[in-house]
């Protein structure tokens, strides 16, 4: 492996953790009893073509090709969870709802803070 790898897949690995992340996991361990760790490795698996088309999308579409597919994957997610709990199904879609405010706000509050330039 080369460092640039190595580096990428760290920087990678670092942000899929996040608080979106974070919820969900809180979600499937609250209202789920399957093993945590075996849910991880097979959603990680599963989720390799989403994040292929993901990048497809984005690069032919941009960032409001890629939220639209974001959006789709989140209700996707939500009508899941709502076969294990109706209400573990509203908390994912309400955690992607707040998903798509926060990228609609993140570049004016940017904008706000530091200007218009890079």
């Amino acid at each position: 492996m080369t460092k640039e790898l190595i580096i990428s897949a760290s920087a990678f690995g670092l942000f899929v953790v996040c608080p979106r992340m974070a919820g969900m996991m809180h979600i499937l361990k609250s209202y789920s009893s399957a093993p945590m760790l075996v849910t991880v490795l097979l959603g990680a698996a599963f989720s390799i073509p989403l994040l292929l088309l993901m990048v497809f999308v984005f690069s032919k579409f941009g960032v409001l090709g890629a939220l639209c597919v974001c959006v789709l994957t989140d209700i996707g997610a939500a009508f899941l969870m709502k076969e294990i709990s109706l209400r573990a199904g509203l908390e994912t879609f309400i955690i992607a709802l707040f998903v798509i405010l926060g990228v609609k706000i993140a570049p004016l509050v940017s904008t706000l803070l530091v200007g218009s330039g890079k």
